[in-house]
C-alpha cells in the first residue's frame, strides 16, 4: 500500500477483517487513519486522538496514527474535496477517525459526511443509550433506560436525490409524487 500524499505508519499493523469467521483482528499496534476535519475539528479531533490513545494504551496497545485528508485540506493538497486516496486508506485500514467537515448550506458541493458514508457504505448509525449511575437525569426511572437506535445512514434524506424547482425533471417527480 502507498498514498501519494498519506504515509503509512512503519510500526503499526492494519486491522483485519476474517470474512470466513465475520471477526476483526485489532493488532496491539494499529495503523488509524485520522481526518482531522474542517473548522472545530481542528480542535475536537486532537482530543479525541488523546483519549483513544489513552484507552488503547490503558489495555496495551499502542495506535499508529496516519493522516489522511478530506475537506479544506484535502482541497489545499489534492484540489479536491475528497480524494479518493483518502476513501481508499480507510477501506485498506478498516477504521478511521474523523472530526466534523465543511457540510455546504445551499448551493455548493455535496455534504463531505454523507459522501464518505455512501463511499465506504456506512449504512447504519447504531447508538445505544444507557443510564451512567451518578448522572442527572431528566428521565423519571434513568436506571431502567437501556435501548439501542438505528438510524438509516444512506439512503432516504441521504440519498441527495434532488432536482432544481421548476425544471422539467424536477416537475415530472412531482406530479408523479402527487399523482400515483
Amino acid at each position: 500500500m502507498s498514498y501519494d500524499h498519506a504515509t503509512v505508519p512503519e510500526n503499526g499493523e492494519r486491522v483485519r477483517y476474517d470474512e470466513t469467521t465475520e471477526e476483526l483482528t485489532i493488532p496491539d499496534n494499529p495503523i488509524v487513519p485520522l481526518l482531522y476535519g474542517d473548522g472545530i475539528g481542528v480542535d475536537v479531533a486532537p482530543a479525541a486522538k488523546q483519549v483513544l490513545q489513552a484507552a488503547a494504551e490503558a489495555t496495551g496497545r499502542h495506535v499508529e496514527w496516519m493522516r489522511v485528508s478530506a475537506g479544506e485540506r484535502a482541497r489545499e493538497e489534492y484540489g479536491e474535496n475528497l480524494p479518493e486516496e483518502t476513501v481508499e486508506a480507510i477501506r485498506d485500514f478498516r477504521v478511521a477517525l474523523k472530526g466534523p467537515l465543511t457540510t455546504p448550506v445551499g448551493a455548493g458541493f455535496r455534504s463531505l459526511n454523507v459522501a464518505l458514508r455512501q463511499k465506504l457504505d456506512l449504512y447504519a448509525n447504531v447508538r445505544p443509550t444507557y443510564y451512567l449511575e451518578g448522572v442527572p437525569s431528566p428521565v423519571k426511572a434513568p436506571q431502567e433506560m437501556d435501548m439501542v437506535t438505528f438510524r438509516e445512514n444512506t439512503e432516504d434524506v441521504y440519498a441527495g436525490i434532488e432536482w432544481e424547482a421548476g425544471t422539467e425533471d424536477g416537475e415530472q417527480v412531482r406530479t408523479f409524487l402527487e399523482e400515483e
